[in-house]
C-alpha cells in the first residue's frame, strides 16, 4: 500500500456503505464525549470511528431533511438544486446524481429507507423507501414503495418495527441481490430519530432508574441574543408559546404515553421532566440504530468484505437536545448544523483519527466520487475532503462552511430565516427574517440581526459579541468573507432588494446593533 497520506492507494473501487440517520445529534453519539455519555453508549457506531476516522466539525448547509438530503445527493447547495424547503421535491434526472454517476461508472446500488425528496429515485438498481406521512414514514408497520423489476413502483406494507426492517432489507440485499462481481453503493437511510419518538419494545426499560444529565443551556438567559433569535424557536420546557414539547408530552393521546403529574409544578420542574422524557425516548430509538449499524458491520465481516469497504455514519443535520431550550433543528447553532461523521476504509483511512477540520456535506458527493476514482462533475459545488479522512493534521481543505435556512417562521417551530458562515473559530449569522418566495414560509417578518459567537472561546454560544466595540475588527472581516463565499456560490440574493437594504440599515434593537 502506498502512504495514506499521500492520498493514493493501491486498491480498486471500494464499495461504499452509507448509512444515514434522520436528526440524529453528534452529541448521542458516544464517541463525541458529551454530558450524555455518561449515560448512553453507541458502541457500533463508535466501532467506526475507532477504527476509522471521526470528524468534530461537519456542517449541513441547510439543517432540514430535505434541502440537506438533496445537497447529500447533488453537492450543490439549495439555491443550485432547487431544494430549499421541505416542499421542494428534488428530480434526479436533470443535474449531478451521487447514485447514478457511480451507477454509470460500474457500481451496483440500492437505497432502503427514508428518501424525502418528493419524487422517485433515479440511480438505483433497487430501491425500497418510505411512503407515509410525505416521506416520513411510520416508526410502526411502515409502508414502503417498492421498486420492481421494470422500474416502477408498489406500495407494500411490513410488520414491525421501521429500524429494524430497512436493517433488514440492507442485510437481504447484501447477501442475496447484488451483483458481486460488482463494487457497490448501499444507502441505509433510517427514519429514526425523527420525532415523535417511538422505540422498540425492548428498550423499553432502558434508563429505568436514571436521570439523563442537563444541559447548562436548558435554561438559558437569552438577553445577550439579538433581537431576531431572543423569542424565536421552539422549547423543550414550557417557554415557548408556539410549539413546546412539554405542551406535547402532556396530551393525552402522545405516542409513547402521556407525561403526568405535572401541572403543580414549578416552570423549572417542568422543564426538567419534559426533557427527562424527550431524551430517554429519543435515546430509545438511538439504541435501534446503533444496533442496525453492529448488524451491518457483522453481515459485512461475514461476507469477507468489510476491509473493502468504505462506510460511513452520519445524520441529514443535527438536533438539539435541550441545548438553548431548544428542540428540532433549522437554526445556526452548533448543535443543528453539526452532524455525527464517522468513517472506516482500512486501506487508506488509518485508525483512531480525529478530524479537525471543515467539511460540509456539499463535498460528500464529490469525496465519494473521488474514492471511487470517478471525476468529479464541474457542475458539483463541493470538493473533494479525502484528505481530512486519511489526514486530519493537514492543512484546512476549506476555510468556511456557507449555510442558510429558508423556510422563515415555518412549521410551527418559529425559526426566523438566515445566513451565515461558520469558520475554524468565528461563527457570523445575518437573520434576515424575510420570507421571500420559499415554498411553506409564513408571510410576515421577524427582526433583522446580527449575531456573532467565538467558538474556540465560547463553544456552546452563550454569548453574543455582536456590537462590541472591541470585535468590530473581526465582524468587519467576516461580513467581507461572507460575501466573498456568496459571491462563490452564486447566492447573491440580487433579485431580494429588501435583504439587502436589511443588512445595511441603521437600526438598533435591544441588545442588538445593526450596521
Amino acid at each position: 500500500m502506498a502512504n495514506i497520506c499521500s492520498g493514493q492507494f493501491d486498491q480498486k473501487q471500494p464499495n461504499i456503505l452509507f448509512i444515514m440517520s434522520d436528526d440524529h445529534s453528534a452529541n448521542a453519539v458516544s464517541c463525541y464525549g458529551s454530558l450524555l455519555a455518561s449515560v448512553f453508549r453507541t458502541p457500533n457506531i463508535d466501532r467506526i470511528a475507532r477504527e476509522g476516522t471521526r470528524l468534530n466539525h461537519f456542517y449541513c448547509t441547510n439543517a432540514i431533511c430535505t434541502p440537506a438530503r438533496a445537497t447529500l445527493m447533488t453537492g450543490q447547495y439549495s439555491h443550485v438544486n432547487g431544494v430549499r424547503t421541505l416542499i421542494d421535491s428534488w428530480d434526479g434526472r436533470q443535474g449531478p446524481n451521487l447514485a447514478k454517476i457511480l451507477q454509470q461508472e460500474g457500481y451496483t446500488t440500492a437505497m432502503f429507507g427514508k428518501w424525502h425528496l418528493h419524487s422517485a429515485p433515479w440511480g438505483f438498481d433497487a430501491c425500497k423507501f418510505l411512503s407515509a406521512a410525505g416521506g416520513q414514514g411510520t416508526y410502526q408497520n411502515p409502508e414502503f414503495m417498492e421498486m420492481k423489476s421494470d422500474g416502477s413502483f408498489s406500495l407494500h406494507q411490513h410488520p414491525g418495527y421501521v429500524t429494524d426492517i430497512i436493517t433488514e432489507m440492507c442485510v437481504s440485499w447484501l447477501r442475496e441481490e447484488r451483483e458481486r462481481e460488482k463494487p457497490f453503493f448501499l444507502m441505509c437511510h433510517h427514519k429514526a430519530p425523527h420525532d415523535f419518538w417511538e422505540y422498540a419494545p425492548r428498550h423499553e426499560d432502558l434508563f429505568q432508574g436514571k436521570d439523563i444529565p442537563v444541559p447548562d443551556s436548558l435554561f438559558e438567559n437569552k438577553s445577550h441574543r439579538s433581537a431576531a433569535t431572543r423569542e424565536y424557536g421552539s422549547s423543550v420546557t414550557p417557554r415557548s408559546k408556539v410549539r413546546s414539547l412539554y405542551a406535547h408530552f402532556c396530551k393525552p393521546s402522545y405516542v409513547t404515553g402521556p407525561l403526568t403529574g405535572t401541572e403543580n409544578m414549578t416552570f423549572e420542574e417542568k422543564g426538567h421532566a419534559a426533557y427527562q422524557k424527550y431524551l430517554k425516548d429519543y435515546l430509545r430509538t438511538v439504541a435501534a440504530i446503533d444496533e442496525s449499524v453492529g448488524t451491518l458491520l457483522d453481515e459485512l465481516e461475514m461476507q469477507g468484505i468489510l476491509d473493502e469497504t468504505l462506510i460511513i455514519y452520519t445524520s441529514d443535520q443535527g438536533m438539539f437536545l435541550g441545548e438553548h431550550d431548544y428542540q428540532d433543528k433549522r437554526w445556526s447553532f452548533e448543535e443543528s448544523l453539526r452532524s455525527p461523521f464517522a468513517v472506516r476504509y482500512p486501506p487508506a483511512i488509518p485508525a483512531g483519527g480525529i478530524g479537525d477540520l471543515l467539511m460540509a456535506n456539499v463535498d460528500l458527493a464529490p469525496t465519494l466520487l473521488d474514492y471511487a476514482g470517478v471525476q468529479i462533475p464541474k457542475e458539483m459545488q463541493g470538493i473533494s475532503c479525502r484528505k481530512i479522512f486519511e489526514c486530519s493534521a493537514e492543512s484546512p481543505v476549506r476555510q468556511e462552511v456557507y449555510y442558510r435556512y429558508w423556510m422563515h417562521l415555518a412549521n410551527g417551530h418559529n425559526n426566523p430565516s438566515h445566513f451565515g458562515i461558520r469558520t475554524d473559530r468565528w461563527k457570523l449569522t445575518f437573520y434576515y427574517g424575510l420570507p421571500l418566495d420559499a415554498q411553506g414560509a409564513i408571510q410576515q417578518e421577524s427582526p433583522a440581526g446580527w449575531e456573532l459567537y467565538d467558538m474556540g472561546n465560547d463553544p456552546m454560544e452563550l454569548k453574543n459579541l455582536y456590537g462590541l466595540k472591541e470585535y468590530a475588527e473581526i465582524v468587519s472581516n467576516l461580513k467581507q468573507r461572507l460575501d466573498q463565499v456568496r459571491q462563490e456560490v452564486g447566492d447573491t440574493d440580487e433579485k431580494y432588494p429588501d435583504i439587502g437594504q436589511r443588512m445595511n440599515m441603521d437600526v438598533i434593537h435591544e441588545g442588538d446593533v445593526l450596521h
